[in-house]
């Protein structure tokens, strides 16, 4: 069957105005999406438009007035205007948020934007509907049989209804969003630094510490320098193991269209969500790398989140040509001022079934939310997460990102698979994790009193019986060149790490019962561990240093000697293991050009690692001062 030839009518404009005529081949549509043609005809939309988006209706499992909204052929406004027109009802194109009643019950708009009841003192209250093509039938028969509704209802788009929706509620959503985890499992939030005894145990541990050190100094080196080796030596292992069944980097395999993963079931919604603070300089980079996400346009949910108060960057999204899949969210201002508070903000405006969290500077592969919707379908009920590699492209810009490059090319293409692989908790990266939906709301979403919420999350799903996995399409993104703004960011990072272990060991033997044993001991290398090794870093150079140094002198005893040479030898095998095992899970995994990039930088990471210990001694003093204040990264446009 073929259309005929013909102009579009006059009436509705859309964006893209034809003069020529069209011919295109359909198939055999259902009964549904022919009724939505037939009405889109009333409403003045042309033929060849309405043929084309029943043909993208078909192909995605929607409908053609999603997909012709989600086209950017045709102007909202308008659009539901010429609704409001065929039902003989007022349109009103923008709503006041003060004339909306704030309750709970008021963000299934967000989701759902279908209707909102205004009062007005001055007059008796309306309701604002969005009518669509599905119920434009019942509606009109509605008004029909009750006209006096006509003076009750006006029509509006789902953008007004959504944008008075977020406004009304913003105080009792930003309450809500403090509250949330606290108040329903404040075991698991990081409100409190220190909870219960653990202030105490804390005070104790430090006082024996100190004591042990006056009272007992060789016994107290002694017994310090084999926790510190034993450190070490654990977190050398892990990683030994992940290097030893690591694999050479193969190329990603093709991707089949996104409806192919599930042909039997409509597209899935995927939300998106960017949380954006004193970022003006980046969105349209930002912009540009969502646009290339291979998702239909019409499945599309991303949440621009920005801090009311960042003029800048509202000021510069605004005056981009933003599709109709991106909203803006504003969060109120509201301490803490945090990554996480401002995601969970927007978490209630979710309209995905499954969502993912991208920076300010992040490119991701246009493929990778076709690839995590097809290794969702095909996991384990219990798999909650999936941890898109994360590669950093100025390597060469200098030998501090040459040692992030090797360091996230380690954890996100080395360690992090192997983790995965063995069903054990991952620590998170803070971008490019993709979530379902509903586990994300039903395990209480991001702490925001976490500086560190991705690692948080990830140990948090572990704990309550969930799978984190890997897939293989990265998300590119530049590393921080200054070593000021490292600086910043390394001591947030290891703040959060603190308040994540601390979090974690409220109730050891539960966590040990909820994980299992396995997974405890992992999580305790991989936090704990992580931690302990980059404060005694300094202290075990020390050592080594205190060791050659008698061994040299030659005033030791026998057994004291060979005590020595036995401690100096642990120290060296080590600390340059922990460095080579560094360097080597970094660059495996590897593409050509990055190696080349790395070049013999590497040789710096001696180094690092003290610039790491310096920032994580830093942290215990913010953890003390300011334990929830969020150490902003700046992000410039990629030189790439």
């Amino acid at each position: 069957m073929r259309q005929p030839d013909y102009l579009s009518p006059p009436g509705l404009a859309t964006r893209h105005e034809r003069t020529v005529s069209e011919k295109l081949p359909l198939p055999a549509f259902s009964v549904d999406l022919l009724r939505e043609g037939r009405l889109l005809l009333k409403l003045g939309i042309g033929k060849p438009t309405i043929a084309r988006m029943m043909l993208q209706a078909d192909e995605n499992g929607t409908t053609v007035e999603e997909e012709l909204l989600a086209s950017g052929e045709i102007v909202d406004r308008l659009y539901f205007e010429a609704m409001a027109d065929l039902l003989g009802l007022p349109f009103q194109a923008e709503i006041d948020a003060d004339q909306v009643h704030d309750a709970e019950r008021l963000d299934t708009q967000l989701v759902f934007p279908q209707m909102l009841r205004l009062y007005h003192s001055s007059r008796s209250p309306i309701t604002v509907i969005v009518p669509t093509l599905e119920r434009l039938g019942d509606i009109a028969s509605t008004l029909d049989q009750r006209p006096a509704l006509r003076q009750m209802l006006a029509v509006s788009t789902p953008a007004a209804v959504r944008k008075a929706t977020w406004a009304a509620g913003r105080q009792r959503r930003v309450r809500d969003t403090l509250a949330r985890l606290f108040d329903a499992a404040p075991i698991h939030s990081a409100r409190i630094v220190f909870w219960g005894k653990q202030g105490f145990y804390t005070g104790l541990g430090l006082s024996l510490f100190v004591t042990s050190a006056l009272l007992a100094p060789f016994a107290w080196l002694l017994v310090t320098h084999l926790l510190l080796t034993g450190l070490y030596f654990c977190q050398l292992f892990l990683r030994a193991r992940a290097l030893l069944r690591l694999k050479r980097p193969a190329i990603a395999p093709a991707l089949p269209p996104p409806r192919a993963a599930d042909p039997s079931a409509p597209l899935p919604v995927y939300s998106v969500f960017v949380a954006l603070y004193r970022e003006a300089e980046v969105v349209s980079q930002l912009i540009h790398a969502l646009d290339r996400l291979d998702w239909p346009r019409s499945r599309l949910d991303i949440k621009l989140i920005c801090e009311e108060d960042d003029g800048e960057t509202l000021a510069a999204l605004e005056a981009l040509p933003l599709s109709s899949e991106y909203e803006i969210v504003r969060v109120p201002a509201a301490l803490p001022r945090t990554k996480p508070k401002a995601l969970s903000y927007a978490l209630p405006g979710a309209c995905g079934r499954f969502l993912t969290i991208y920076d300010a500077e992040d490119r991701p592969d246009p493929g990778q939310l076709c690839e995590a919707h097809a290794a969702f379908l095909t996991a384990d009920p219990r798999v909650a997460c999936l941890q898109a590699p994360l590669v950093v492209t100025n390597a060469g810009a200098g030998w501090l990102s040459t040692m992030f490059a090797l360091e996230y090319s380690s954890l996100f293409r080395g360690l992090l698979p192997y983790l995965a692989s063995r069903g054990l908790p991952l620590p998170l990266g803070g971008t490019s994790n993709h979530f379902r939906v509903d586990v994300l709301n039903a395990v209480g979403g991001w702490d925001p009193y976490n500086t560190t919420e991705d690692a948080d999350l990830g140990m948090r799903l572990a704990r309550l019986g969930y799978l984190s996995q890997m897939i293989q399409r990265p998300t590119f993104e530049d590393a921080p060149t200054e070593t000021r703004v490292w600086f910043a960011q390394r001591t947030r990072w290891y703040k959060g790490w603190m308040q994540t272990w601390l979090v974690l060991m409220r109730e050891p033997s539960r966590l040990a019962r909820q994980m299992g044993w396995k997974a405890f001991a992992t999580v305790q290398i991989l936090v704990a561990g992580l931690i302990l090794s980059a404060l005694g870093h300094p202290l075990i150079i020390a050592f080594l240093a205190y060791l050659g140094w008698t061994l040299t002198a030659g005033d030791l005893s026998t057994g004291d000697t060979a005590l020595a040479s036995g401690l100096l030898l642990l120290d060296v095998l080590n600390l340059v293991g922990s460095y080579a095992i560094m360097i080597q899970l970094g660059c495996k995994p590897m593409q050509a050009d990055e190696r080349r990039a790395v070049g013999s930088k590497w040789r710096a990471v001696p180094l690092y690692w003290l610039m790491i210990s310096a920032a994580a001694w830093a942290a215990i003093i913010e953890l003390y001062r300011k334990p929830f204040a969020w150490n902003k990264t700046p992000h410039m446009p990629t030189a790439c």
